[in-house]
């Protein structure tokens, strides 16, 4: 497996990506692989997902990029908007500019919000969509779990703040106001439903299960329990299940 660092521009946008391909180089079918918050391109959950994919479908690639203010995108401010217009550039360089043919897409946490406020607003471009511990509701999880009561006085002032994990972002208001105004709940994915597989540990500390179970029944959308995993997936056995999942869900 090759892989390399390659950018997608735009006037005042430069977009930094990592690419998974096979050796010879010959692309037919991509799969863009979406972090979570606080995550960038360089993530050892893409690059086993790569690692399995590639090594046994000729063809295919994964390319991993680095959302606003994430890893070594140069952006100050996050804002949701610069989040969806990213994916929507990804989404139309590799099939210009590396010359993919069908795009699958994969994704964690709030990766899986992007993307689906993506495709409620702009149709879905993927042949295939697995979603792992998707953050359904991205507003409540940032509000209970990253933003502390300090900080919220802070970000009324006008101020940032910076929230995250093992790293951290810089957020302004206009974010959480932006995630608020979002509701997933609301959306209608009826007409995609049989392209998305959604898998979500029962463990999860940080995005609810029951909110990810709801939102399948409500769409009607494959939902696979994945017992005893948190968020982060520590136990490898469980990266491996939700991998070979979303391989086989693909149809490969």
């Amino acid at each position: 497996m090759k892989q390399k660092y390659i950018n997608f521009q735009r006037e005042k946008t430069n977009i930094r990506c990592k690419l998974y391909m096979q050796n010879d180089s010959h692309i037919e079918s991509i799969v863009i692989y979406c972090h979570g918050f606080a995550g960038h391109k360089d993530n050892k959950s893409a690059e086993r997902l790569a690692d399995k994919l590639i090594s046994k479908n000729k063809g295919f690639a994964l390319l991993t990029f680095d959302l606003p203010c994430h890893g070594e995108d140069v952006k100050k401010k996050l804002y949701l908007s610069d989040c969806i217009y990213y994916l929507d550039v990804v989404i139309n360089d590799c099939k210009e500019v590396l010359g993919a043919k069908t795009l699958y897409a994969n994704a964690i946490s709030f990766g899986c919000f992007v993307i689906l406020k993506y495709i409620s607003d702009n149709g879905n471009p993927f042949e295939k969509i697995v979603l792992r511990s998707p953050a359904i509701n991205m507003f409540n999880v940032v509000n209970t779990t990253m933003v502390t009561e300090d900080m919220h006085d802070k970000l009324a002032k006008g101020k940032e703040v910076q929230i995250g994990f093992d790293r951290k972002i810089s957020i302004t208001q206009q974010f959480l106001d932006d995630l608020k105004s979002v509701n997933l709940f609301e959306n209608d994915y009826i007409d995609y439903a049989d392209n998305i597989l959604l898998m979500h540990g029962t463990k999860d500390e940080i995005t609810p299960f029951e909110d990810t179970r709801i939102f399948s029944e409500n769409n009607v959308i494959e939902f696979i329990p994945v017992e005893n995993a948190d968020h982060r997936y520590t136990d490898l056995k469980k990266t491996e299940f939700v991998n070979a999942k979303a391989i086989e869900f693909y149809g490969l």
